[in-house]
């Protein structure tokens, strides 16, 4: 009786994998097929015009964009004979007046001629004052040039900014004619 059910499972068995077998077998059509009513036929494109010949020009040079003079120098000859100008403020002031506003306005025209530069401007302050408050202040002055030269197109990833408040004076003075040059945005070439 138990040979009896196990011959009846394994024919069974046996029986549905030729069913499935044959009912996944496909028939392969003969010869051209209309397509089905659902489906739109296939356009097939007009050909492409036969290619025009174009004549051959000499390259053309790409366009200088600086003067070889100061584009061959090392950072450190650069910065000892920057083109570009420290911006003053007045006491107590990170607001660029007119002539600060001038001087950035010309170094803004050197970064557009040199679009590689990097630069880093130092804010300064003289020696009055706590160095705390000097270093706030350094900074402000710093990010008003920074501010100004963004404003006239230059873009700010170029331009870092650090203060250094009073800390490295230009003229080593004690009177205000020093501290007029030691209260400025200096301007420090990084990269080119």
């Amino acid at each position: 009786m138990r040979d009896m059910r196990y011959t009846t499972i394994v024919v069974a068995v046996i029986l549905a994998v030729a069913a499935t077998t044959a009912c996944g077998k496909k028939k392969v059509a003969t010869g051209p097929q209309p397509p089905p009513a659902d489906e739109p036929a296939v356009v097939t494109p007009n050909p492409l015009p036969p290619a025009e010949r174009v004549e051959d020009t000499a390259p053309v040079a790409p366009p200088r964009l600086a003067d070889d003079s100061i584009s061959n120098k090392s950072l450190d000859d650069l910065n000892r004979d920057s083109p570009l100008k420290p911006v003053f403020f007045a006491l107590d002031s990170a607001e660029l007046d007119e002539s600060g506003r001038a001087v950035a306005a010309e170094n803004a025209q050197v970064l557009k001629k040199y679009p590689t530069w990097s630069i880093t401007i130092e804010g300064h302050c003289d020696e009055r004052g706590t160095a705390e408050y000097n270093l706030a202040l350094g900074e402000r002055r710093a990010l008003a040039v920074k501010t100004y030269l963004s404003s006239l197109g230059i873009s700010p990833d170029r331009i870092r900014t650090v203060s250094y408040g009073k800390e490295f004076p230009f003229d080593p003075g004690h009177n205000e004619q020093a501290w007029a040059k030691n209260r400025r945005g200096h301007f420090v070439i990084t990269s080119k």
